[in-house]
């Protein structure tokens, strides 16, 4: 049985989750007896996680709004210039942190060059991540809109990008990163924060060059492994003031 008739209307970056013909355009539909505007707006193809203001009607709405024959339902993405009038979406941490699903791996390696908690791992299934974000409350980054969709995931991110240096971008802009940047501060293999140590302490693991051209030193913990300004450092450098210098 279906209950009310509702007209929806998705601005901005909304509509890419739509089908084409229904992008910028009124989508009037039948909705399920006692729908919300979560369960209308996702059933649609938008994550809740992507909603940062919902007006019903003209007057600012919740997820939990029972929608009612007649209802006009105006949906905007999240970080639009005008002032939010409900708090749709818990704020996130700061600085913040990230759980990457395992098609993400390019991503989540670059976070971690920028110094930001990133857990990965391309065994992550969707249950594995709803349970970290649940337990940790960490910002999801997806492709996977479904993932998205689940009631427990709180914080979380639709990546558009295809390629790790638009993905970085991206989540650079959404989350304003770089005021709490903390470049190779973090490593890239394990998400360990690192800690300084002297040269003497890693003597015998270091390669002949790099004990006679380098002076300055950094362990991971985690893994053991230990980092200094070589010529990758130098490449990783580069790619950071490329993607985010401008900013």
């Amino acid at each position: 049985m279906t209950g009310a008739v509702a007209t929806f209307r998705f601005y901005a970056a909304l509509n890419d989750f739509l089908p084409r013909e229904r992008r910028q355009t009124d989508i009037t539909v039948a909705c399920a007896r006692a729908a919300t505007t979560k369960h209308m707006i996702e059933a649609l193809g938008v994550p809740h996680t992507e909603v940062g203001v919902i007006l019903v009607n003209g007057e600012p709405a919740d997820f939990a709004r029972l929608l009612h024959d007649g209802d006009r339902v105006a949906v905007y993405p999240r970080f639009m210039a005008f002032a939010e009038p409900l708090a749709l979406q818990p704020q996130p941490p700061d600085p913040p942190r990230f759980v990457a699903d395992a098609h993400l791996g390019g991503l989540a390696h670059l976070l971690r060059m920028m110094g930001f908690d990133t857990l990965y791992d391309n065994h992550y299934c969707d249950e594995t991540i709803a349970a970290i974000v649940e337990a940790d409350g960490r910002i999801v980054l997806t492709r996977d809109r479904e993932l998205l969709k689940r009631r427990t995931v709180t914080l979380g991110c639709y990546v558009h990008a295809l390629r790790s240096e638009a993905q970085l971008r991206e989540i650079v802009e959404r989350y304003d990163l770089v005021r709490s940047a903390r470049p190779f501060t973090r490593c890239l293999y394990c998400n360990t924060p690192l800690r300084p140590v002297d040269k003497a302490s890693v003597l015998d693991r270091l390669p002949p060059r790099v004990r006679t051209h380098y002076q300055r030193f950094s362990q991971c913990d985690g893994c053991q492994r230990v980092y200094w300004e070589g010529t990758h450092w130098r490449n990783m450098r580069r790619v950071l003031d490329g993607l985010v210098g401008d900013a």
